[in-house]
């Protein structure tokens, strides 16, 4: 087994990284909270690798508040870019392989198309254009790295839109949710799946990927899937963006291409409302 080191090791991903990992009876692999493995800190990055020498890492670290990230310009950008800077050096040096998530964020997404690995980016928020400066970072250190645009993601681990919306629909009779912004939900066990395919698949095939569950949906229709799999009954209202102003604008069409990953690794990817089932299934298991 290859030996595997996994930043952001506590988060949803790694939490999903980790519970896979474990399913698959995989031992060579070491899980980094945000101080053991914290990526600004040369110190504790050199000694790790130093350390451990591992021929892959995965990069789960990421400053994610988009809305927060608006006022926390400076820390969103040392820990997306910088601190993936650092992380590039060192498997630079080390001769590793850097498997690194991303997001849609990075396009503008305002037109009704697919978008593929070579369109143009344009981020429209900090997190987008952080999460651009840290790809950029890896593509000018190192030529053996993978980097991931995901959307949407969510799971049984930590906080997200399936956990919250189950939450809030149990708890109120009714809810407006946007109608306006389209993308592709993405369930974490099937991200994970996926960068353990690319691992273990031994293919060179180094760059830039797009990974999301299969199909289109809408927020408002998201939510609407999970209340009925849920067997919520709470009154769903359609709204328009505009009627819910954040912080950080969001892309309004925001629905990747997989073709790539899918062609390369010779990949499935599961339909997102069919994930959805399987992740709700294992939330209720848990709730018991």
């Amino acid at each position: 087994m290859k030996k595997v080191l996994v930043f952001g090791g506590l988060g949803q991903l790694g939490q999903c990284i980790s519970k896979l990992s474990r399913q698959r009876e995989y031992e060579s692999i070491l899980f980094l909270d945000e101080i053991e493995g914290n990526i600004l800190d040369i110190d504790i990055l050199s000694a790790l690798f130093a350390k451990e020498k591992p021929e892959f890492v995965i990069n789960c670290a990421a400053y994610t508040a988009v809305d927060n990230a608006e006022e926390q310009v400076e820390l969103c950008e040392k820990i997306n870019k910088d601190g993936v800077a650092n992380l590039a050096r060192f498997c630079d040096e080390f001769k590793t392989t850097l498997v690194h998530v991303s997001t849609d964020f990075v396009f503008e997404g305002n037109l009704p198309k697919l978008l593929n690995e070579e369109d143009t980016v344009n981020p429209i928020n900090v997190y987008g254009k952080t999460k651009l400066e840290g790809e950029l970072e890896i593509a000018m250190v190192l030529q053996e790295y993978f980097i991931l645009r995901t959307s949407w993601l969510y799971s049984e681990f930590a906080n997200n839109f399936v956990k919250t919306m189950r939450k809030l629909g149990s708890e109120r009779e009714q809810l407006g949710v946007i109608v306006d912004q389209v993308g592709t939900p993405t369930y974490a066990m099937d991200l994970a799946v996926a960068i353990f395919d690319i691992i273990e698949s031994g293919k060179l095939a180094y760059g830039t990927y797009h990974y999301s569950n299969e199909g289109i949906t809408s927020w408002y229709d998201f939510a609407k899937a999970i209340f009925d799999i849920s067997e919520i009954t709470v009154k769903l209202n359609p709204i328009p963006g505009s009627a819910y102003p954040t912080k950080a604008i969001r892309p309004s069409f925001s629905v990747m291409d997989k073709a790539k990953i899918k062609n390369t690794f010779d990949m499935d990817i599961p339909y997102w409302r069919d994930s959805l089932v399987r992740c709700i299934q294992e939330l209720n298991l848990l709730e018991k």
